[in-house]
């Protein structure tokens, strides 16, 4: 277990920080659809899922000392303005996202990570593009939130597809097992 919480800290951490020196580095770029988004964009998305990861793994008070150790690095390797929104948008979704996240977590894992994950990038994605001067269109705000989704999917979808398989396997076993009895 101690190994899955480090490996899930150190993954969130990075992508907060790949995140920021992405868009840092490339600025906005399409995502299809003609909408467009913040280079970092996936990452950010990624790091809601990761920090539930850390939650589950290690508990809030570690995923809250991993925020600010990723908010602090990604200062260092940002632009005043990109680490200070970047700060602002993370802190504030991440603490909404754990809310959500916490409130959820009894009703099944899928439910509250998809829960606050959408929760966690709104917010981020609203508090981010306007502390960091980027434009807060239709379609800024649309390509930040499919890139996030995207992100989301990515590691939610196939946690429900194990889920999913295991409930048909364990109700197939069950049904075996009574026909055969």
């Amino acid at each position: 277990m101690k190994v899955r919480a480090g490996l899930a800290v150190a993954g969130y951490v990075a992508s907060v920080i790949v995140a920021n020196m992405m868009t840092a580095s490339m600025g906005v770029w399409p995502v299809g659809f003609g909408l467009v988004a913040t280079a970092g964009t996936a990452f950010a998305g990624a790091s809601f899922v990761l920090r539930d990861v850390v939650q589950e793994t290690a508990g809030r008070r570690v995923a809250l000392v991993a925020l600010a150790i990723a908010c602090a690095v990604s200062a260092l390797m940002a632009t005043p303005a990109l680490a200070l929104a970047s700060a602002l948008a993370f802190g504030m979704a991440e603490l909404l996202d754990m809310g959500v996240y916490t409130k959820l977590r009894k009703r099944g894992w899928v439910r509250a990570a998809a829960a606050s994950n959408l929760i966690g990038a709104v917010v981020d994605t609203f508090v981010f593009l306007w502390v960091a001067g980027f434009p807060v269109t239709v379609l800024a705000v649309g390509g930040q939130l499919v890139g996030k989704g995207w992100a989301t999917a990515v590691v939610v979808a196939p946690v429900l597809v194990a889920r999913v398989v295991r409930y048909v396997w364990s109700r197939r076993v069950v049904s075996d097992n009574a026909v055969r009895g």
